[in-house]
């Protein structure tokens, strides 16, 4: 089954307003000039930018996603965004379950699979993120961790209505990537696991991989049956960097 590739640019917290609007406008006048139909792009900007991004992305097939949501629509929760609010200022997207939010803010299996019904909810596209540890890798427990972690975010979701990115967490923001084939392997297991639960649609589902994805690393790991896109960090801080990636997917 053929899967539209997506390549994702999680700007994590980084950049001003100015800055926001600068990276975006690189970003949408490359697709103006290439035309990037073989691939779809997201951007997640800090929440501060969602709004000034969302006016330069206008127009285009650029999607806008936040990089977390709340469960709740509204309410007695301060400093929290909800999935309709992300909606309402432009986003089609969110990122949901990176592991800096498990790691740093103790976010669970149960709250993101939460998070995840409530942003389809509100007409949002959530990524799901999961991935291991070092020491969970080391120990020969990474297929474990991960099918766990996605059967408890998937729990009572359509597949249709997701994008699955598996992160491996040794890999984020230090410069060490999984190999192709080690980055099949386990979007093969995912793949696999969920074609027996689930049936034929588990075909249609795309797996985003990050970790470290880089212009020089990217068209290898793209390039894998069961990889359907990337979920970039740091390099997608620089159009010059990013670009190269998003091009790397149209192959």
């Amino acid at each position: 089954m053929s899967r539209l590739p997506i390549v994702a640019g999680n700007w994590k917290l980084n950049g001003t307003l100015d800055e926001a609007q600068k990276l975006a406008t690189s970003i949408r006048d490359a697709y103006r000039r290439e035309s990037w139909k073989g691939v779809e792009v997201v951007l997640a900007p800090v929440a501060t930018a969602l709004h000034s991004v969302a006016s330069v992305l206008r127009g285009t097939p650029i999607g806008l996603a936040g990089q977390n949501t709340h469960h709740e629509t509204s309410g007695a929760f301060t400093g929290e965004l909800s999935p309709t609010l992300l909606k309402d200022v432009g986003c089609t997207h969110c990122i949901v379950g990176h592991s800096e939010r498990r790691t740093l803010f103790g976010e669970t299996d149960e709250g993101v699979n939460r998070k995840a019904a409530a942003a389809i909810a509100a007409g949002l596209v959530p990524i799901i993120c999961v991935g291991e540890s070092l020491a969970q890798r080391e120990a020969g427990q990474t297929l474990d961790v991960v099918l766990s972690q996605v059967d408890a975010a998937l729990a009572g979701i359509d597949l249709e209505a997701v994008v699955l990115a598996y992160e491996p967490i040794w890999a984020i923001g230090t410069g060490k990537t999984a190999s192709p084939d080690d980055a099949q392997e386990v979007h093969a297991a995912i793949r696999g696991q969920l074609r027996e639960s689930r049936g034929e649609v588990a075909d249609g589902l795309r797996i985003l991989y990050g970790g470290s994805v880089k212009p020089d690393n990217a068209a290898s790991l793209m390039g894998q049956s069961d990889i359907d896109g990337a979920l970039v960090g740091g390099a997608s801080l620089k159009a010059e960097t990013f670009v190269p990636i998003i091009r790397a997917a149209l192959h």
